[in-house]
């Protein structure tokens, strides 16, 4: 066989990474030193260490196997992801701001579309979702680490190849343009059959990139079962652990079944673009990849989704002064949701003519999945009944995700009634229905997590009134964008189009203007977060939230109050100025206090 560029590009790729692998291999001493020096605790077998200060600088972040440190580097690569990704997907809705081109090509638009797809759901969602997990599952569970900790490593290590091998195609590289095949990668496009550029070596770069990422949340998913399983402390027993390792718990097993699928579905593709096997190019090929991506794909959602529940499951009852309603239900809906969404990928599928026997099992599992989690959503508004509701903004965030929660899931239910289906597959319905899950929903969570634990990894407090600017314009942006789409759905606008109609110019235009909104609440966010981080209030209490009040202080922050308690002061002011969560300043909230006290 001729060897083309494709080959040469895979080839070289290949042995990349054999040699990568072969220098970790060569580290040595990767637990020279324990965690302690990042606030651990000593374990039973502590003493088959040395204990050793960390290095300083660069080196420290790219061999440390401590569980914070790799928390924070998913936490960073999350966020440069989300950024990218976010851009993306505003270059292309000022294009479609008017109805014809005027601003990219549609071919370039088309690239976009589908690296902002693959960007947002395997670059920003899992890795988000790692960086808590990586950081608060040891503190939650009393472990001193990951069961694995040079795997955690490693883990982490397979994604920034992993970007810019999916974002390729955008760089300066002779004949290589990026992938425009949609985030689905439908055969018999993707297989580069035809007269297309398909056959291009940014689609092979691409799926390699995908493959990298799907063996890193492997990896990871493997050292999160085994850690809360095997590391967990003696008093942390399956009826105390907490919600957020319950979902962590069942989202890594669903990676183990549904990733390693994805990688298989992957390697048959690239043997059929570069080597002329038949695996999708023949008659049904484009069925099959459809079975095979969905039953990976449909997981997928409920990967992303199902932690930051955990989240949100986790926080919203700290600032709503009660403990979670029902949190053995919460437990057995989240198990429940996780083996129910291997019998829903045909959904996805309505209209590609299947059998209609089993087309309407499956509309009856997609039904039935609603179910827990309709469950979980009635927990958590009756946990805030009648509850002391305090409106920090990782609260407003949480009562976000549920209200964006609720539209995404009854938008969903209408999906899988298959002749509703059938009138709006493939429409902007879809990509609203969608969106209110992965930015409404998954997204929200997220930015709940991070202001509600930023005392822990910064020991600094964010300036609140920037937070709470960040959800209402988040907020109003999101609901702006994705009803619109909805609406745009109804009227019968396909997706995926960088043209259209002149009649839907104006919810177009809509939708717009909220993707500047929700950019607008985005620089607030990162300006909020890195100048407090650099030179915020520092935190001195370890109960920042006041959560001992209500008896809902949970192990990680019993964690934070003894780092604080043997942390050596610097000797630096007592900065009083910037206002805690409550809306008032430090000073003023004590005056309060002892106001109240006095009356």
């Amino acid at each position: 066989m001729e060897v083309n560029g494709q080959l040469a590009l895979t080839v070289l790729m290949g042995v990349f990474l054999i040699a990568v692998a072969a220098w970790l291999a060569r580290v040595e001493d990767w637990r020279s030193y324990t965690p302690l020096a990042g606030g651990g605790t000593v374990g039973g077998t502590a003493e088959q260490y040395v204990s050793e200060e960390k290095p300083s600088g660069v080196i420290r972040w790219l061999t440390t196997v401590d569980h914070k440190d790799i928390g924070m580097l998913y936490g960073a690569y999350a966020l440069v992801a989300f950024a990218v990704g976010g851009l993306m997907v505003v270059l292309m809705r000022i294009e479609l701001a008017d109805p014809s081109m005027t601003l990219i090509s549609n071919t370039f638009y088309n690239s976009l579309l589908t690296s902002h797809g693959i960007t947002m759901l395997f670059l920003f969602g899992t890795p988000i979702i790692a960086a808590f997990s990586n950081y608060f599952i040891p503190l939650l569970i009393g472990a001193d680490d990951m069961a694995f900790p040079r795997i955690n490593a490693i883990a982490f290590w397979l994604l920034p190849p992993a970007a810019l091998l999916i974002w390729a195609g955008f760089f300066p590289i002779p004949d290589v343009i990026p992938a425009q095949t949609a985030w689905t990668m439908y055969t018999p496009l993707s297989a580069g059959v035809g007269s297309g550029n398909q056959m291009n070596a940014g689609v092979d770069l691409m799926l390699l990139g995908l493959h990298l990422s799907g063996v890193s949340a492997t990896m990871g998913a493997i050292n999160f079962i085994a850690t809360i399983f095997t590391e967990r402390d003696e008093k942390v027993s399956w009826a105390n652990l907490d919600i957020f390792s319950w979902t962590i718990l069942t989202q890594s097993g669903l990676i183990l079944f549904a990733f390693p699928l994805l990688g298989s579905a992957i390697a048959m593709l690239l043997l059929d673009r570069n080597f002329d096997t038949m695996f999708f190019s023949v008659d049904g090929g484009a069925i099959l990849w459809q079975h095979l991506f969905w039953f990976f794909g449909h997981p997928e959602v409920y990967i992303l989704v199902l932690p930051p529940m955990g989240i949100v499951s986790l926080v919203l009852p700290r600032f709503a002064g009660r403990r979670l309603f029902g949190f053995k239900f919460v437990v057995y809906s989240t198990l429940a949701i996780g083996v129910l969404s291997f019998g829903v990928w045909a959904h996805h599928m309505f209209a590609t003519g299947i059998d209609p026997r089993l087309r309407a099992s499956f509309m009856a599992v997609s039904l039935a999945i609603a179910i827990p989690s309709a469950v979980k959503t009635f927990n958590w508004i009756t946990t805030m009944w009648n509850g002391k509701i305090r409106l920090t903004t990782p609260m407003l965030f949480c009562i976000g995700f549920v209200s964006n929660f609720i539209i995404g899931g009854v938008t969903g239910v209408f999906l899988a009634s298959i002749p509703v289906d059938l009138v709006l597959h493939d429409t902007y319905y879809v990509v609203g229905h969608f969106h209110y899950i992965v930015m409404g929903a998954i997204a929200f969570a997220g930015f709940a997590g991070l202001y509600y634990w930023f005392p822990i990894y910064t020991g600094r407090m964010y300036q609140v009134t920037l937070g709470k600017w960040h959800f209402w314009l988040s907020m109003v942006g999101t609901n702006l964008t994705f009803f619109a789409m909805i609406l745009l759905g109804y009227g019968g606008m396909p997706r995926r189009y960088a043209t259209y109609l002149p009649q839907f110019a104006t919810l177009h235009q809509v939708a717009t203007v909220g993707a500047l909104i929700l950019l607008v609440g985005q620089m607030i966010f990162v300006w909020n977060f890195v100048q407090s981080w650099l030179e915020g209030r520092k935190v001195e209490d370890g109960d920042p939230w006041d959560l001992a009040d209500d008896d809902l202080t949970t192990a990680e922050w019993t964690w934070f109050e003894r780092k604080l308690e043997t942390a050596v002061t610097d000797g630096g002011e007592d900065e009083t100025e910037l206002a805690t969560d409550g809306g008032q300043t430090v000073d003023d909230a004590d005056a309060d206090a002892n106001s109240a006290d006095d009356a």
